[in-house]
């Protein structure tokens, strides 16, 4: 029997401005970071044919800002 592999693509809502800031504050604190891998936008079809695959070990974050100016 196959096993089926599950992917999720999705995003969180934390709160607003202030409950942000606190999170970002309690992380800071605490020593908490995030593993990421930082990509442009114009890598978006790659990220997610290596989502498809299982090939990602660290969350994706797009760098729009930088992505822009590129283009």
């Amino acid at each position: 029997m196959a096993s089926c592999r599950r992917k999720l693509v999705g995003g969180s809502l934390i709160g607003g401005m202030k409950e942000t800031q606190e999170m970002i504050d309690f992380a800071a604190k605490h020593k908490i970071t995030a593993s990421i891998e930082l990509i442009n936008i114009d890598y978006i079809n790659t990220a997610m044919e290596r989502l498809h695959n299982a090939d990602v070990r660290y969350r994706f974050v797009i760098d729009v800002a930088n992505s822009l100016k590129a283009a």
